[in-house]
C-alpha cells in the first residue's frame, strides 16, 4: 500500500456560509452524540454498540443519499466524511428529521477514518461527486488515486462495492484510466445503460439534480472488489 502521508490535500476550502440559530444548535447538540470517536481504532462495536455491516460515505455533501441509505437499511451502520461545516450540518438536519441512529459522522479527511477502520471490515464505500481538481497539476489531489484505492480496497470485503458517481467529463475519463488499472476491482457495467441510468438504490443528490438542469450527464460507477 502507498504511503497515507502522501494522498492528503485531497479537499480545498473547509469554510462556508455563516450558520443560522437553529443550524447552530444542531452543531452543538446533536453532531456531539453522532461524530466518530477523534481517536483510537474503529469498528461496529465502538461506533454502534454492535457487529453490524458498516459502509462509509467519503465527502457527502449535504447528506441526501447518506440519510437515504440510512433510512432503507437501518440494520446497517453508516459513517459519513466531510470537511465542509455547511455539509454536515444538512446531514445533521436528515438524521434529525429521520431519527436515523445509524449514521455516525466525521468532519474532516475520510482517509483518517478508513485508516482506523479494520481491513475487510466495510460492505461497500460511496464516493459521490467529488471534487475534480480539473487543473492538470491538481490531479494528484483526487481521490480517485491508487493511494486512496489501495486503502478503499484494503476495507473493503472481497465481494462488496465500490461506488462512483461524476458529473465532470474529465473526472470519468480519469476515473475509467485509474479505475482500469487495478486488478483488484471489477467494473460491473455491462453495457452504456450501466452507468448512464442511476441505480434504484442509489438515492439522488442535490448536486446530481444541479448537473441535470444544467444539461450535464452523470455517470454512476459500480466496481466489485475482488
Amino acid at each position: 500500500m502507498n504511503d497515507p502521508t502522501t494522498i492528503r490535500r485531497l479537499y480545498g476550502r473547509r469554510q462556508g456560509h455563516a450558520l443560522r440559530q437553529g443550524q447552530a444548535a444542531l452543531v452543538e447538540d446533536l453532531l456531539p452524540r453522532v461524530s466518530v470517536p477523534e481517536t483510537g481504532a474503529l469498528d461496529a462495536a465502538v461506533l454502534f454498540g454492535d457487529d453490524r455491516p458498516l459502509q462509509v460515505e467519503i465527502g457527502f455533501g449535504a447528506g441526501e443519499h447518506l440519510a437515504g441509505q440510512a433510512a432503507a437499511h437501518p440494520g446497517t451502520g453508516f459513517i459519513g466524511c466531510e470537511p465542509f461545516l455547511n455539509g454536515v450540518v444538512g446531514a445533521l438536519g436528515h438524521i434529525r428529521d429521520g431519527d436515523l441512529s445509524n449514521v455516525r459522522l466525521h468532519m474532516g479527511d475520510a482517509l483518517e477514518v478508513l485508516e482506523r477502520l479494520p481491513d475487510a471490515s466495510l460492505s461497500r464505500v460511496y464516493l459521490l461527486h467529488p471534487d475534480p481538481w480539473p487543473k492538470a497539476r491538481h490531479a494528484k489531489r483526487r481521490m480517485v488515486n491508487h493511494g486512496p484505492l489501495d486503502l478503499i480496497a484494503a476495507k473493503l470485503k472481497p465481494g462488496t462495492e465500490f461506488r462512483l458517481g461524476t458529473d465532470d467529463p474529465t473526472y470519468c475519463r480519469w476515473a475509467m484510466m485509474i479505475m482500469g488499472e487495478r486488478d483488484d476491482f471489477v467494473w460491473q457495467a455491462t453495457c452504456a445503460q450501466d452507468f448512464l441510468t442511476r441505480p434504484a438504490d442509489w438515492p439522488e443528490t442535490r448536486y446530481e439534480r444541479k448537473a441535470r438542469r444544467h444539461g450535464h450527464e452523470v455517470w454512476y460507477f459500480r466496481y466489485l472488489r475482488i
